[in-house]
């Protein structure tokens, strides 16, 4: 029978001045991120709260610390009108786990205009009810709204994903026989009237109703002098209508019964499919990830931070270098890991050659078409790590069919059926955004990063691009490359509902257990197989027999990780491969070599750019030499093989 046979990987982390430098910078970024999260916990203030606390009520955060602790989504959703902001959308969604078992949670922020529903609040609704359909999650809605917020009303009501989409994923839920429990604690108007009533459990407290309109409506259209609770309190939709089920004293108590009927629900299935295996913690801890992702990383080091026991298999190690494919454990759950790779790696043509990861290539793309298709086949949930400038472009490119292969990939994840998890560590641009199971591709959930910049291209380039014909016309490049500059700032995507989160990169392994344990929480609603009979230990035979027979030119002694630019020992240093080579890090700075530099091993002499990627070429003489000539200009383009530096 197979075995699955996991592989350490990574080491400790160096710490040094370049790894202190990247962790303060980035921490910066995660602090304003703190800081945006403290103000939307807040809502509307502590005027607002107050205003909840008299009508004795908790606010929606109170209700939510009651059940549990919340794993946000949408988070960072912004939504608003002429005169008002609504944090969050006015509506908090994530996931819970309640009972030991893991729900989605949709509840009405209360302080934010009583609940109201403002622009992008259904289509976070709907995004959380879309998330629970694809891992038949139970949903539990805390509602306390009341209705449309009506000077924005056009935002809302209207549109394929407007509010009453919401009913219809609502009736979607129920058909596939997911769990969803309503508690209505207080305003429930119009729409918000309608959200509850597909529920199999419907609670109301005594300071809730549910009405089509409410008592100022009514007193205008029928002059009834009549309260709002009169209308459709407890007393009628519990005793006369039926529309709810059980009448409640207070919010506390509701809670109480939500967490007893969830623990009535199907008990998760995580355990099972842990095959008496118990969870394990990465050998190498997640707050390391700020100081390791430098400008070239080695990929394999984020992944021993983020799967259990830091041990990997990897697959296809032996061709399309510029990715990393392979299974792992987190939580003690089988996944299965698709990564960009970083660095100037092997080329498979040319062992003297190397080209920048980062870019997918034809190999590659193969590659991870292959590997989807696979972890489909045997019901692993995918992991998408996604640090990618794009898809290789040139006449070779075109010439290899790269189009084509590209397509296969996107067929592939397309039609896949298994959970994927994408997360965006830093560049996540052109049409490899795409082809990496990007946000239009379904996957269950994409998170980014503080890092993360989510663009067809990067600012500048596209200015110069757009300006290429007036190159005098610098100030307009400017103001474009700008303005491409900020749209491309993650809290603005999140805004927009571009990507579902924007997390702390030491909080990515917590995410990541919540949904790998999502994944696998109900059970026969999809393909999981036995680890003994996956079609990809058919994939390793095959590529273990074709490595006997037909060796690589440059062999398994290559490990694929990122690699530093090539500059072999001797009197001349040139180019591994095509780009622009810069003598200095930035303007401003100081060159790395100029003449009379004594080298060292290992010393820096430039950097190499390539789609936007930059690249160290280092020495890697062993002699201690001196820089004799410089023969290129600073920002200077390159060709594989050109003279670079005399050395002597």
């Amino acid at each position: 029978m197979a075995k699955v046979i996991l592989n350490p990987i990574g080491s400790a982390a160096s710490k040094d001045a370049a790894f202190l430098e990247n962790q303060t910078q980035i921490n910066s970024k995660e602090q304003l991120l703190d800081q945006k999260r403290s103000a939307i916990k807040q809502g509307w203030g502590q005027k607002y709260q107050e205003r909840v606390h008299a009508k004795g009520k908790l606010t929606t955060w109170e209700r939510l610390a009651l059940l549990g602790e919340v794993i946000p989504i949408g988070t960072l959703v912004r939504s608003g009108g002429e005169d008002k902001d609504a944090p969050a959308a006015g509506v908090i969604t994530g996931f819970i786990k309640i009972e030991d078992r893991w729900c989605i949670i949709i509840a009405n922020d209360n302080t934010v205009a009583s609940g109201s529903w403002w622009p992008k609040t259904p289509e976070k609704i709907i995004r959380a009810q879309e998330i629970a359909l694809k891992l038949k999650l139970p949903v539990i809605y805390l509602v306390d709204c009341s209705g449309l917020y009506l000077p924005e009303q056009s935002h809302t009501f209207p549109g394929q994903r407007g509010a009453g989409h919401i009913f219809k994923m609502n009736s979607l839920l129920s058909n596939a026989g997911v769990p969803q429990i309503a508690g209505v604690f207080g305003d429930c108007i119009a729409g918000g009237g309608y959200m509850p009533i597909i529920s199999d459990k419907v609670y109301m407290t005594e300071q809730a109703y549910m009405v089509i309109a409410g008592a100022a409506l009514i007193q205008g259209a029928k002059s009834q002098n009549l309260s709002s609770i009169d209308i459709g309190g407890p007393s009628i939709h519990v005793h006369v209508s039926n529309c709810a089920d059980f009448r409640v004293p207070d919010d506390q108590t509701c809670l109480a019964r939500i967490r007893e009927e969830i623990s009535q629900c199907c008990s998760s299935a995580v355990s099972y499919y842990r095959n008496g295996v118990e969870a394990s913690k990465p050998a190498f801890s997640p707050e390391e990830l700020t100081g390791l992702l430098l400008p070239t990383y080695d990929i394999k080091q984020v992944i021993a931070r983020l799967v259990d026991d830091s041990l990997f298999w990897e697959l296809f190690s032996d061709t399309g270098h510029e990715v990393v494919t392979g299974i792992a454990k987190i939580n003690g759950l089988y996944v299965g890991i698709a990564a960009n790779a970083q660095g100037l790696l092997p080329h498979p043509k040319d062992p003297n050659q190397k080209r920048p990861g980062g870019i997918l290539y034809k190999e590659g793309v193969a590659k991870l078409a292959q590997f989807s298709r696979a972890c489909d086949a045997d019901g692993i949930p995918l992991i998408w790590l996604q640090d990618v400038s794009g898809f290789d472009v040139g006449l070779e490119a075109e010439k290899q069919g790269l189009l084509g292969y590209g397509s296969s990939l996107i067929y592939a994840n397309s039609i896949s059926q298994t959970p994927l998890i994408t997360i965006l560590l830093r560049k996540a641009s052109g049409a490899g955004y795409y082809a990496m199971a990007g946000l239009p591709y379904d996957p269950v959930i994409q998170l980014s990063t503080c890092l993360s910049r989510l663009a067809v291209m990067e600012g500048k380039t596209l200015a110069l691009g757009a300006f290429k014909t007036r190159p005098g016309e610098v100030d307009q490049m400017q103001v474009l490359a700008e303005r491409i500059e900020a749209d491309m700032d993650p809290f603005k995507a999140a805004g927009q509902m571009d990507t579902d989160e924007v997390v702390k990169l030491a909080e990515l392994r917590d995410y990541l257990e919540c949904l790998v344990e999502c994944c696998y929480q109900a059970q026969n609603h999809r393909r999981i197989k036995n680890p003994r009979i996956w079609s990809l230990h058919d994939f390793e035979a095959v590529q273990q027999a074709r490595a006997v027979q037909f060796p690589l030119p440059f062999g398994k002694e290559d490990s694929g990780l990122p690699a530093v630019a090539s500059a072999k020992a001797g009197d001349i240093i040139r180019a591994p491969l095509d780009g622009l080579f810069y003598l200095r890090a930035s303007p401003k700075d100081p060159p790395f070599v100029q003449v009379g530099s004594v080298l060292k091993p290992g010393d820096t002499l430039g950097l190499i750019e390539v789609m936007k990627c930059f690249h160290p070429l280092k020495y890697e003489g062993t002699a201690i030499k001196t820089v004799q000539e410089i023969l290129v200009h600073d920002n200077s383009a390159i060709k594989t093989g050109d003279a670079i530096l005399v050395l002597g």
